[in-house]
């Protein structure tokens, strides 16, 4: 990436959604502007978890007032996430159509553990270099997530449904701050993260980091009453409890170092604070400067190319974690992307990447049954949560692994995605051309595009040599005569 290049992270959480904006220069990103705004999108989600129209506009209209500041930025310089609220609400997908629109540039809903891995990524890179054992927390609006790690490597993550506007929620409606209902969200509380114990007990780490609203808070609450700066211990939250129930009502709350925004929630944060103190055995807490969007940063920088792309790496993990055939799997990338190149197919090197992938991953099904592993292939990139690729990407790869085979007049496909389809109509001739399992003859083979028609160009000697290629080509264009895109064969 070039020196001085700008970036720019837009996290959707259930309290606030922020935007930052960063310069990249000697391979680091130096903040260049920040904003935040209190939408509270998780407070309008209600039992049958859809979100309320008010929540919604909320969130619309901070969206729009951030494309303002995003005008002028390429599409590869800015990643927008979502998190919990909208992993849960059955309505999500409207928000998301419509707040993609206003903001410019498409969000993403990211898996529990990818946002983990996300924010293990903007803490790391915000510390200075050590070979520490590090325990990460993070608790959102409405979620906690927990990481082990060491240096920029997450080791383990889990993401665990408990956070500050949700247990504010259902322990503190009403605002009253008292012992029983601190008891109540304890109690709670533990009983949620009691299942992370296995993998993240006292002797996983050395050293624990706390990142992101909640523990930002208490943190600048502490430090305002004369505790270390950046520190939160065990004493200090005990003492912060004496005093938000001294006050006894969230808004009789006066601390100095809580913000207006977080006093509604400071109830529920705090309650789930003092379970993972007292379940991880923790004396301290450091609170650390980077979190989920700076993550997002430096995951945009990575992707850059595919040496340093996560997902490359991911997609390699699923290979061998099913046992698909990895010779086949290159053979079919590779023909799969000299045919997209030499149809000129729109989309860049993005697309290209994306088809490269999906070719790789187009038989990891086989390992559950030979007979439709295609569906099943599908299925497993819908349901596995893979590193660095958020819930749009693999539902992406999913489309396009079970329309590689079959009958398209069977599938669902938007015809009017040139780029899909394009990268389907390579994938299913590479599939063809690699049928014998070993590389193919593509000595005079060319295909070309003029609008929604392709025509596979080669010699006449060549459909000779190879008859049962030959066969299987003629089959592929008879199939696609019963779609809105034409596939021909021009033998010379």
């Amino acid at each position: 990436m070039q020196e001085g290049t700008l970036l720019a992270a837009v996290d959707l959480g259930s309290n606030s959604f922020r935007l930052e904006i960063g310069r990249y220069g000697h391979g680091h990103i130096q903040r260049v502007d920040y904003l935040k705004e209190t939408v509270r999108l998780g407070g309008g989600l209600d039992a049958e978890r859809h979100l309320s129209p008010a929540a919604m506009q909320r969130g619309w209209d901070c969206l729009a007032r951030f494309a303002e500041r995003l005008a002028g930025f390429a599409h590869a310089q800015v990643r927008a996430v979502a998190t919990q609220t909208l992993r849960e609400a059955r309505n999500s997908a409207a928000f998301i159509e419509r707040g993609s629109a206003l903001l410019g540039y498409p969000i993403d809903v990211v898996s529990g553990p990818e946002e983990a891995r996300l924010i293990y990524q903007g803490v790391s890179r915000l510390l200075p270099p050590s070979d520490e054992r590090r325990l990460v927390v993070d608790i959102g609006g409405r979620s906690t997530e927990l990481i082990l790690g060491r240096q920029y490597q997450a080791q383990a993550v889990t993401s665990l449904r408990l956070g500050s506007v949700a247990w504010s929620t259902r322990h503190f409606a009403d605002g009253a701050l008292t012992a029983a209902a601190f008891e109540a969200a304890g109690v709670a509380a533990r009983a949620v993260l009691e299942e992370a114990l296995p993998v993240f007990h006292r002797g996983a780490w050395d050293v624990a980091y706390g990142s992101s609203g909640t523990i930002g808070a208490v943190g600048e609450i502490l430090a305002a009453a004369g505790q270390p700066a950046g520190r939160i211990t065990r004493a200090g939250l005990d003492g912060l409890v004496q005093r938000l129930l001294r006050a006894g009502h969230a808004s009789r709350v006066r601390l100095e170092g809580l913000k207006d925004d977080r006093r509604a929630v400071i109830g529920g944060g705090v309650s789930v604070l003092r379970a993972l103190f007292d379940l991880l055995d923790l004396q301290e807490l450091h609170v650390a400067q980077g979190a989920l969007r700076q993550g997002v940063l430096y995951d945009l920088l990575a992707r850059e190319t595919v040496e340093t792309d996560l997902r490359s790496a991911a997609v390699t993990g699923l290979l061998q974690r099913f046992g698909a055939d990895a010779a086949q799997a290159q053979r079919v990338a590779r023909v799969a992307g000299a045919l997209f190149a030499q149809a000129g197919a729109p989309g860049g090197e993005q697309a290209q990447r994306v088809l490269g992938w999906t070719a790789q991953l187009h038989e990891i099904g086989v390992r559950i049954a030979h007979s439709g592993y295609h569906r099943h292939g599908a299925y497993i990139l819908e349901n596995t949560d893979t590193p660095g690729f958020a819930q749009p990407e693999l539902l992406y790869l999913a489309r396009l692994v079970r329309a590689h085979r079959g009958k398209l007049r069977k599938l669902d496909i938007d015809w009017s995605d040139a780029v899909w389809v394009l990268q389907l109509a390579c994938l299913r001739l590479a599939v063809a051309l690699c049928h014998a399992r070993r590389d193919p003859e593509l000595d005079g083979i060319r295909l070309e595009r003029a609008g929604p028609r392709l025509v596979l160009h080669g010699r006449a000697d060549w459909a000779a040599a190879w008859p049962q290629s030959a066969y299987l080509l003629r089959e592929e264009c008879l199939d696609w005569q019963r779609t809105p895109w034409e596939l021909a064969l021009a033998w010379r």
